[in-house]
Order: structure tokens, then C-alpha cells, then sequence
């Protein structure tokens, strides 16, 4: 045709663009990982030269297995990180123990009979003339020493340990409903719930047995023969503690409690008869607590005690009465006569246990002025 003679060459570039078609594409660069994530791959001259070849394969999917794989280590990261926490737990010395269960109390009563015939007077001159002089009165008697903390233990909850052991000694020794045997739910509900049952036994049952003696748990008078002359009672002993497992927080008391005490009922004196005279009919008594209390790590949480032993001396008594259920003071004048003990029978394997006495030291009682009963 006339005029094509003269058209330029084609160099494949349309017509219509400026620039050409190059410049459409010169911002795409197609680098290794551009390629590399293509889902798509053309296949070469000599592999599309079979008889079904196609034009093209797919390429395994990337960033599916590459999930997985991030997927299976996140779970491992997981499993690792939990069995670590498990065995940290079970190697921490803070870690709360296996689940025990409190031991049955041990009970020791020994009636003090003394030598002669009790003194009497009035509350101020039995403790002024007597060995409690110095001590002091009440709950301040029962002093706490420092906290330090143990191997497994804080300081927080070594004190813990002295004070319910403290509430305890104030509950059973000092509380005058308690003392006069109206009450004995102060005491118990500081108990750990597993000796419940040993303690009403005790109180509903008392036996000198060597483990339902209620004059083991508490200081208990009969309401019916005696009545306190004065509640300011008297007090001085120690407190110490120490760890007795890792588990295990022992705490010891040891103190002697100085009472004041006269007859439920007052009888006329005889005349002649030297006794004291109304307000003067006041006897001083003295009972002497050796506890030992236990706490584990729920105990100290719930503030509550496990008594294990309790070894108690009381006096003026005669070595004949029955303290397994309160114990029984000899009052202004009176003495404590020949009475034995109860009988006890080494060839009985399941009796109870021995009957003990002992013979209270003159410089246990008050020294009063001459003049004085």
C-alpha cells in the first residue's frame, strides 16, 4: 500500500503511550523473594514440550507451613515454660506442705500437797508476802520474745505463732468465765479443728487418762466450792519458738500463774479456831503450765494452736483428789491429810495412766507477817 514504505520501524512499543510501555513496568522489581513467594511457576521450553505438559505448576504453599512450624513452637515454648513452674514449685521451701493431720494431746496433772496447814489473808497480802510479788498482772505476764524469722519462715508468721500461742494461754488461764468452768468456747475455737473432738471429751468426759483431762486444756475450778478473791491474777514465765520442720512451727510455754481464791460459800469460822475472818479467808494457789503447741502453715492462716503436751503442777491439793475435771485447791486452814493417790496397777496394760503428787515447798506459799493465820 502506498505510504507503508515510508512508516518508521516498529520497535513494539505502543503507539499510544508516551514513553512506551517500558516505563508502565519500571517500578516493579521482581528480586529473589518477589519469585521465591510466587504461587505460580511457568515451566521451561523443554518441559512444555510433553505431549500433557501445561503452561504452568503451583509451588507448595510457604507461609502455611511456615505457620505451622511457628505454631509447634509456640507449643513447645508453652510446655517447657509449665513443667518449669511445676518443678520450681516443688523444689520451693515456701511451698506449702502435704496435708497433716494434729496429734492427740498428751496430758500430765501432779497435784502440789502441801505440809501444813494452808495460810490465808487477804488478796494483797498473799501476793505481797508471797513469791508471786514480782510478777505481773494479767496478760502482761506473758511476754513475747523477738520474731526472727526461720529457714521456711517469715518473721510475720513466727509472731503469728507467739501471739495465738499467748491468745491461748490468756483464754485458758486467765479468763475468769473460763476459770470458773461457765465457759469453754474461748479455748475451743482456737483449737485445730482436728482435736475438737479430743477437747469435748474432755470437758463433757474428764478422765486422768493421759488424754481427756480437762485440767490439761484449761485452768478449771469447781464454781460450787471456790470463787476467784480477786481476777487480777498473777503471771510470769517464757515463750520460745522454733521451726520444727519446714512445715512445722513449734512454739514452748513455761509459766506459773498465781491465784487468789476463797470458798464458794463461806462458812462461819469456829471460834478459836485461828481461821481468818471474812474478807481474810483468801488462800493463795499456784498452778504451773508447760505447753507445747504446734503450727502448720494452716494454722498459723486460720490463727488456731495444736496443743501436744500439757504438763501441769498445781497446788496447795491432796494427792488423794480427782483434777481430771477441775481442779480441786485446798482453801484457808486446811490440809492435805495422809490421802495416797489412786491406786494404780502395773499389770493392767490398758489402764490409765499413772497417778502422780508431789509435795509443795513451804517457800511456795506466802510468808505473812506474825499475827496471821
Amino acid at each position: 500500500m502506498a505510504g507503508h514504505g515510508d512508516d518508521p520501524p516498529d520497535d513494539g512499543s505502543p503507539e499510544d503511550l508516551p514513553g512506551g510501555g517500558e516505563d508502565e513496568y519500571r517500578s516493579v522489581v521482581f528480586d529473589e523473594s518477589f519469585v521465591r513467594a510466587a504461587r505460580l511457576q511457568e515451566f521451561s521450553a523443554q518441559e512444555r514440550m510433553g505431549e500433557h505438559a501445561r503452561a504452568v505448576r503451583t509451588l507448595p504453599t510457604w507461609t502455611v507451613r511456615s505457620g505451622s512450624k511457628a505454631a509447634l513452637l509456640l507449643v513447645l515454648m508453652v510446655v517447657l515454660a509449665f513443667g518449669a513452674a511445676i518443678y520450681l514449685g516443688v523444689r520451693s521451701p515456701y511451698q506449702p506442705g502435704l496435708t497433716r493431720r494434729a496429734e492427740p494431746l498428751r496430758i500430765t496433772v501432779i497435784p502440789l500437797a502441801p505440809q501444813g496447814a494452808v495460810p490465808g489473808g487477804t488478796p494483797a497480802d498473799l501476793y505481797a508476802h508471797g513469791p508471786a510479788a514480782q510478777f505481773r498482772t494479767g496478760a502482761s505476764g506473758i511476754t513475747l520474745p523477738g520474731a526472727q524469722r526461720t529457714e521456711n519462715f517469715s518473721g510475720d508468721q513466727v509472731m503469728a505463732a507467739l501471739t495465738t500461742a499467748k491468745d491461748y494461754l490468756v483464754e485458758s488461764s486467765l479468763n475468769p468465765q473460763v476459770l470458773t468452768g461457765r465457759v469453754v468456747r474461748p479455748v475451743r475455737i482456737l483449737l485445730d479443728p482436728d482435736q475438737f473432738a479430743q477437747f469435748d471429751r474432755s470437758m463433757a468426759a474428764p478422765s486422768s487418762d493421759g488424754r481427756h483431762a480437762a485440767t490439761g486444756w484449761l485452768v478449771r475450778y469447781d464454781p460450787a466450792k471456790v470463787t476467784l478473791a480477786d481476777t487480777s491474777v498473777r503471771v510470769r514465765g517464757t515463750l520460745t519458738v522454733r521451726e520444727a520442720s519446714p512445715d512445722v512451727l513449734e512454739v514452748t510455754s513455761d509459766h506459773t500463774f498465781a491465784y487468789t481464791l476463797r470458798p464458794a460459800v463461806s462458812p462461819p469460822p469456829t471460834p478459836g479456831s485461828g481461821e481468818p475472818l471474812g474478807a481474810d479467808r483468801a488462800s493463795f494457789f499456784t498452778v504451773r503450765r508447760e505447753l507445747r503447741f504446734r503450727f502448720d502453715r494452716d494454722d498459723l492462716h486460720y490463727h488456731r494452736v495444736e496443743l501436744v503436751s500439757s504438763r501441769v503442777q498445781a497446788g496447795p491439793q491432796s494427792c488423794s483428789a480427782d483434777t481430771a475435771g477441775a481442779l480441786r485447791p485446798l482453801l484457808a486452814g486446811e490440809r492435805a491429810g495422809t490421802g495416797l493417790p489412786a491406786g494404780t496397777d502395773p499389770y493392767a496394760m490398758r489402764e490409765k495412766a499413772p497417778a502422780l503428787c508431789g509435795a509443795l515447798s513451804p517457800s511456795a506459799q506466802p510468808s505473812l507477817p506474825r499475827g496471821r493465820p
